[in-house]
């Protein structure tokens, strides 16, 4: 069945996975004894962040790298994939080293505390993770808990010393959890270090000072050099356009933006049967969709047949069954359930490993993008199918009755008055005959024999009405 499957998303496999394949750059220093592995994220942290990171991670750990020295310029971006990045780090079995180019701010600051060390440029600057949306403003405080319950998380599992005196016992940890919080939520106040009202943000040698940083560095080899590595060979992660078309497609607003497409295309063509471009426009979204997901083995055979059994059951309901009841709620059902399940990463049906943020996260990018494509589609049928461009397409005009338009032959108006036969018994429907041409009529009062004279008397709404010849 799974080959079945590739066979659909083989050709949209093949045209992404054609664009390029990773080359890692090897820099040299004297015999190479020990692999250092650098992987620079000087972006906007994201879903293509997130498809690095794990590339880089899977190519370090295949080179057998002593470590991994992660080269960070940012000014945040997504929690999501920035939480994803940090569970990475932390349940790294190679250390991860990170060397702060000029900014760990936000998002990026949660990732550089995940790292077993942090080096910083002279003037760089770490924190500030309060979490906002796009237009910059405040989120509300129920996302910045869960900030701050993450980025203490980070810094305790970086472990403490217990000290014993002969008055109490301190503890004292690696980096103090505290001024991690500090960093996201502005009612903090630890004396010394930051005032309330204010998002802690630590320059280089503050950053030193509290216990945030391990030392000052003005590049990688610095870097290198003060982790007492001296004989080693730098491995570069080296981004190919398919990882970046792949982050791309695997982005959430971009997805939520397909799953608009795939709906919206469904809906016209089944409102429009015979045009062909929004089932095309769908099939391709489709295709962008499915693709990367089940290219890197998140999405399932059964996912992606769920979604399609859906789409059969939408047909059905639209073509086939009378109104709107339960095929049409189940096709729309596994429409959405397909989705959803073909963004988290299962096997089989077993989501033990799927948590419910990632859940949460993937079923609310499939609903958002559901809801608008339903509000575009009222909108839009209105503007293309009925004033707008596609206006020819379907048959607009109306034919009243009240303006001579009827459904049925217009010359059996013309037998009105005319004399014949019955055909066959009229009960009261039946057969008459007129001039050799046999007609459909009804006795317009009580039962007329076969072979009775008749008179067409009326000609009413398609129908003939006849009497008895009374001679």
């Amino acid at each position: 069945m799974r080959q079945l499957t590739i066979t659909i998303l083989f050709l949209s496999g093949l045209i992404i996975s054609a664009f390029g394949q990773k080359d890692s750059l090897i820099i040299s220093s004297g015999d190479s004894t020990q692999v250092v592995y650098v992987f620079k994220i000087f972006r906007e942290i994201g879903s293509t962040s997130w498809v690095h990171t794990q590339e880089a991670f899977a190519e370090a750990q295949e080179a057998d790298a002593s470590c991994i020295i992660l080269h960070l310029n940012t000014y945040g971006g997504e929690v999501v994939f920035a939480d994803s990045i940090r569970t990475k780090i932390l349940n790294s079995k190679t250390p991860v080293y990170v060397f702060v180019d000029n900014n760990a701010a936000s998002a990026g600051a949660l990732i550089s505390i995940a790292c077993d060390s942090i080096y910083m440029r002279p003037g760089a600057n770490i924190g500030a993770a309060t979490v906002v949306n796009q237009s910059g403003q405040k989120m509300p405080d129920k996302y910045q808990s869960y900030m701050r319950s993450t980025i203490r998380a980070t810094a305790e599992a970086h472990g403490a010393d217990t000290i014993i005196t002969s008055n109490d016992t301190i503890i004292k940890w690696h980096r103090d959890p505290k001024i991690a919080e500090a960093m996201v939520d502005e009612r903090v106040y630890i004396p010394g270090v930051i005032d309330t009202g204010k998002v802690l943000t630590f320059t280089a040698l503050e950053a030193i000072k509290n216990g945030f940083c391990e030392g000052e560095a003005n590049s990688v080899e610095e870097v290198i050099a003060k982790l007492n590595i001296d004989n080693y060979e730098i491995v570069e992660f080296q981004p190919s356009f398919y990882d970046g078309l792949k982050g791309f497609l695997m982005s959430p607003v971009f997805q939520g933006i397909l799953v608009l497409i795939i709906m919206g295309g469904i809906y016209f063509e089944l409102q429009t049967p015979g045009i062909g471009f929004p089932i095309l426009a769908a099939t391709i979204a489709a295709l962008l969709y499915f693709a990367p997901l089940y290219i890197d083995g998140i999405a399932e055979n059964w996912e992606i047949i769920l979604f399609f059994i859906g789409i059969i059951f939408i047909a059905l309901e639209v073509f086939v069954v009378p109104g709107f009841g339960i095929t049409g709620i189940s096709g729309i059902t596994l429409v959405i359930a397909g989705l959803t399940l073909s963004m988290l990463d299962n096997v089989v049906f077993d989501f033990s490993g799927v948590g419910f943020d990632a859940f949460f996260r993937a079923l609310m990018t499939v609903l958002l993008g559901f809801i608008v494509s339903v509000i575009l589609v009222i909108y839009l049928s209105d503007k293309l199918f009925s004033k707008g461009p596609l206006a020819n397409i379907a048959l607009q005009a109306t034919e009243d009755v009240e303006e001579g338009f009827i459904g049925v032959e217009n010359s059996l108006k013309d037998l009105m008055g005319q004399s014949g036969k019955a055909y066959t018994d009229l009960r009261p429907a039946g057969k008459i005959e007129i001039d050799e041409e046999q007609y459909d009529a009804v006795a317009d009062t009580g039962y007329i024999e076969r072979g009775s004279d008749i008179k067409v008397i009326r000609f009413i709404h398609g129908q003939l009405y006849v009497n008895k010849n009374q001679l």
